[in-house]
């Protein structure tokens, strides 16, 4: 499934590359979130978020990001990318802002990044990863390439809005 699948730390000029994967990949997501909340609800509590979603990628390329940033290649085309944070502190790595080319989804790649992901953790010396991903419908392949990948043990969380003044 992801014969050819080589990871490398992100440059720069991947950038372009990583945005079109990033608004690509979450377009459906926004799209659930605004279907969910309403326009006005998603307007006023989660517009603003996936707004800043590009900038945050942008940022990740930065020398002294938090989070480390990798694309996954294959056939020389950058097919996903997945970013890390490594806490030497608390020894927890977390997955952070990731995607795959909707074009290449159902093939493995998803899962092949958090496994990668997972094994630059251990390298390093973390004890636990942790990753956080939305409970609805959209999310529904990130949930199951997480558990593929190993992250089994789950705490739901309900994120609940209500509109104030129209």
């Amino acid at each position: 499934m992801t014969h050819g699948l080589v990871f490398r730390r992100a440059t720069p000029a991947d950038a372009p590359r990583m945005e079109a994967i990033r608004a690509a990949a979450f377009a459906s997501v926004f799209a659930s979130f605004r279907a969910i909340l309403g326009d006005k609800l998603y307007a006023i509590v989660q517009a603003r978020d996936d707004e800043a979603q590009a900038s945050m990628l942008a940022s990740m390329l930065a020398q002294d990001a938090a989070f480390e940033l990798f694309v996954a290649e294959q056939d020389g085309e950058v097919r996903g990318f997945v970013s890390m944070q490594l806490d030497a502190a608390t020894a927890i790595g977390e997955v952070g802002l990731n995607a795959v080319d909707p074009q290449y989804g159902g093939r493995g790649i998803g899962t092949a990044m958090y496994r990668f992901a997972i094994d630059r953790m251990r390298e390093s010396g973390m004890k636990a990863a942790t990753v956080s991903t939305g409970g609805d419908p959209s999310h529904a392949p990130a949930r199951q390439a997480y558990c593929k990948a190993g992250f089994t043990a789950q705490i739901p969380s309900v994120w609940m809005c209500q509109l104030l003044r129209a």
